[in-house]
């Protein structure tokens, strides 16, 4: 028995082209190309600009695993298409990122957070770093796994120190991300 989402077809758009061999399917669209590999329990098939994505009969979990494999093709077709972008928002006094290019030319923040000592992060290989102010931060990329976790990474830097409190709200924040305060104490 299959989920009725894993069931769906993924419709691939104009300029986006998708190829299936020895059990990889590789993307390619206008911003970039990802590759996905996937189990011999698992058919993947391109028909009429769709992709069927099906799990082969009598193999353990086929359905499951078939589910998720559909679920990452669809955002890599997302990503060649359109891109993925995670906000974040530094809040606090004296909190503020400032951009900066490493050694290997890869983006890089200089994050100023209250510590007695600047944090650097440098963004993994396929990551883009924007900053439309000193206390926003862009994370944009073709990959939504890559995307998201590189968010994590900025938002956890210095062990989740610097996590949103909740009694200040003070922290690396998602610009989504609705903090509740808690009322402090009172003598």
């Amino acid at each position: 028995m299959s989920s009725r989402v894993g069931r769906l077809p993924i419709d691939v758009p104009k300029g986006v082209e998708v190829r299936i061999a020895d059990n990889v399917a590789v993307v390619k669209g206008p911003k970039g190309e990802l590759n996905q590999p996937f189990p011999n329990v698992v058919a993947v098939k391109v028909e009429e600009q769709q992709i069927k994505v099906t799990g082969i009969d009598g193999a353990a979990n086929a359905e499951a695993i078939a589910g998720t494999i559909r679920a990452i093709l669809q955002n890599h077709v997302k990503g060649v298409s359109e891109g993925f972008v995670k906000k974040l928002t530094l809040v606090g006094v004296g909190y503020r990122s400032q951009l900066a290019k490493s050694k290997d030319g890869r983006p890089m923040l200089n994050l100023t957070l209250g510590l007695s000592h600047p944090v650097t992060y440098v963004a993994p290989v396929g990551i883009n770093l924007a900053s439309a102010t000193f206390t926003e931060i862009e994370v944009t990329g073709i990959d939504r796994q890559l995307v998201g976790q590189a968010a994590a990474d900025i938002r956890g830097i210095c062990g989740g120190l610097r996590k949103p409190e909740p009694y200040k709200g003070k922290g690396i924040r998602y610009a989504d991300e609705k903090i509740i305060l808690k009322e402090t104490k009172k003598k």
